[in-house]
């Protein structure tokens, strides 16, 4: 949490905030600018951790914005601590619908087994989004005991959230993104077959910006000037905004191409349609071979078909609510 309210008057205000376990920052003013509110449940990179900001980092500049006192190591709970049960998590729901009835709520969950069960809760709870974080990503400054062997690929999330809310009525509620070193069309393709209706980049963009991942993000000492606060090594970072678009049109052009191979005119038709998908057996070495993964290649809708079961939508329809309490009542008590 925590942004410079400076910022909410131009281009520069974040138009996704976050809210973590510490809530470091999190104010009124920081909540209602913005057009969506991501509750940080997880991190993909670091399953069970809250974040870290070592005390070198946190200046006089960002111990304002955060409220905190500078020089100070910030470090966030694990989520646990405030959230028990599913109905805690709807509370929280409620509440930041209640602070910015204008924006839309998302929950970021981390890809593991079981992560079905949690999205379906979430759904019900009346989230907007959901967000599901693979492992190969996350921040530079986690610590490696963190990160070395926490989570698992996006892939094995996205196919069985995709599949629990299909199964349950619930995939027209909300829309589905995916995160975890997304680099390449190919990687966008395979998420949006698998489900996924939003995609989130950082790594990618960052190297376009000049990142040359020295995974030196929690020391200050970036030598291209980009995760550090230090004046002089920030006037190395060299990063153009057309960089990043550059990065993205040649994505799109990556993508259209798939598309066209496959026949699909639009994203919205290509969402959980699996059957596009098939394994590749000749990557398979001894170890992988034993694992079999094609359930993840199960198309919920046609199988709910297939058994004479009512049709139900594999991608989000329904507009965003209100956010807000019920307007029709308040009309009528006025």
């Amino acid at each position: 949490g925590g942004e410079d309210p400076v910022r909410f008057l131009d281009d520069r205000r974040s138009a996704i905030k976050q809210v973590a376990s510490g809530r470091f920052g999190v104010t009124i003013a920081y909540l209602t600018n913005s057009d969506q509110i991501q509750i940080k449940m997880a991190q993909g990179a670091k399953p069970g951790e809250g974040g870290e900001l070592p005390g070198s980092k946190v200046s006089d500049y960002i111990g304002r914005i955060r409220h905190t006192t500078p020089g100070v190591q910030l470090i966030s709970p694990p989520p646990h601590h405030d959230i028990y049960s599913i109905e805690d998590l709807a509370q929280l729901i409620f509440d930041l619908k209640q602070c910015a009835p204008t924006s839309e709520i998302s929950v970021k969950l981390v890809s593991e087994t079981g992560v079905g069960i949690v999205a379906a809760g979430v759904a019900k709870a009346k989230a907007n989004h959901i967000t599901i974080s693979g492992h190969d990503g996350g921040t530079g400054a986690s610590a490696w005991t963190g990160i070395k062997n926490g989570g698992v690929p996006w892939e094995l999330g996205i196919a069985e959230v995709q599949q629990t809310l299909v199964l349950n009525g619930l995939r027209d509620r909300v829309r589905i993104q995916t995160d975890g070193q997304l680099k390449t069309g190919r990687d966008v393709v395979v998420a949006t077959l698998l489900g996924a209706e939003e995609y989130g980049f950082a790594t990618a963009p960052l190297i376009a910006l000049g990142c040359i991942m020295m995974r030196k993000c929690h020391l200050n000492t970036c030598p291209v000037g980009i995760a550090t606060q230090d004046p002089e090594l920030r006037k190395k970072f060299e990063g153009q905004p057309q960089h990043v678009m550059n990065f993205f049109y040649f994505l799109a052009e990556e993508i259209r191409g798939y598309m066209a191979s496959l026949g699909f005119t639009s994203i919205d038709e290509m969402v959980g349609q699996t059957e596009y998908l098939q394994l590749d057996d000749a990557k398979l070495n001894y170890k992988s071979k034993h694992v079999n993964l094609r359930p993840m290649l199960i198309n919920a809708t046609k199988e709910l078909n297939h058994h004479g079961l009512q049709h139900v939508h594999q991608t989000w329809r329904v507009p965003p609510d209100n956010n807000g309490v019920d307007d029709s009542l308040i009309a009528k008590a006025q």
